[in-house]
């Protein structure tokens, strides 16, 4: 693992930087490169776990490869395959004592304690559902790239919340909005479903989306790129590793200790990062 490490930090070292920004990352530590394809990380505080979602094939292919591996805070790997049998799984949320997972066409609900796949609820007309949260009323948000269209589970049942998206992707439900990141953009739908642009003019490959204090957020695009986004919407540039060809997919966040953790997708591993 020692050496996978100093591999990884030389890729990844010389993109760490900030542009004559306030916030920054540095790297804590990257897993062995043997994660088939992570693209989504779910930090766990109750069970100090990472949970992550391995697609091990291509992204919009029903094959059966992917899977829910978990890994230690100490980027140690522990089970890659804690669910298998999926197809391509990718954002992740916990509802009570159950995992939901957005795999291709349908949302997974699996048993948050056993790993044991419950109920899979189709999406009527899905294509490549991507990512995926939850509100404080328990209603599951799932976003489809390919339809343009965010759904919306509740009581059991699919329907759809909001369309006439780009290619919507990376989704945080913050109190009574839903905010989404739709191709470099990130817009804030309020409860009436009333739209506002928050920030533009980030990479295209918006992907994942954690909030880190009130209105502001870190903002990672699959292209290998990540941000931070101010309440007034400026966007700093915090990362770029699309040089060492290491991509920055859907992101965790242990908000405790301000810790980011980075799927690279096609470099196999997890990356730990520390903000400052």
């Amino acid at each position: 693992m020692k050496s996978k490490n100093l591999f990884l930090t030389a890729l990844l070292t010389a993109s760490v930087f900030s542009v004559n920004a306030q916030n920054t990352l540095t790297e804590i530590w990257a897993t062995e490169g043997t994660i088939p394809v992570p693209e989504s990380v779910f930090y766990s505080a109750g069970d100090k776990i990472l949970y992550i979602a391995q697609i091990d094939g291509k992204s919009g292919e029903k094959d059966g490869k992917g899977a829910i591996g978990k890994v230690g805070l100490d980027g140690k790997i522990i089970d890659l395959n804690w669910v298998s049998g999926l197809n391509a799984p990718k954002g992740m949320g916990k509802l009570g004592g159950k995992l939901y997972v957005a795999d291709v066409t349908d949302i997974v609900e699996i048993d948050f304690k056993s790993g044991k796949i419950l109920q899979k609820y189709p999406v009527e007309d899905s294509k490549f559902l991507n990512d995926l949260t939850i509100d404080s009323k328990g209603n599951i948000y799932v976003s489809d790239s390919d339809t343009h269209k965010v759904h919306l589970l509740k009581d059991g049942k699919v329907s759809t919340y909001y369309e006439t998206l780009t290619r919507p992707n990376g989704l945080l439900a913050v109190g009574p909005d839903l905010l989404i990141l739709d191709s470099g953009s990130l817009i804030k739908l309020d409860a009436n479903k009333k739209p506002t642009t928050i920030a533009e003019g980030m990479d295209k490959s918006t992907d994942g989306i954690v909030e880190v204090k009130p209105g502001e957020y870190v903002v990672s695009c699959w292209a290998g790129v990540i941000y931070y986004v101010k309440s007034d919407g400026s966007k700093e540039l915090m990362l770029d590793t699309k040089a060492a060809g290491s991509n920055t997919a859907d992101i965790g966040y242990d908000a405790k200790k301000k810790i980011v953790y980075v799927p690279t997708f096609l470099k196999n591993s997890v990356v730990a990062y520390q903000l400052k």
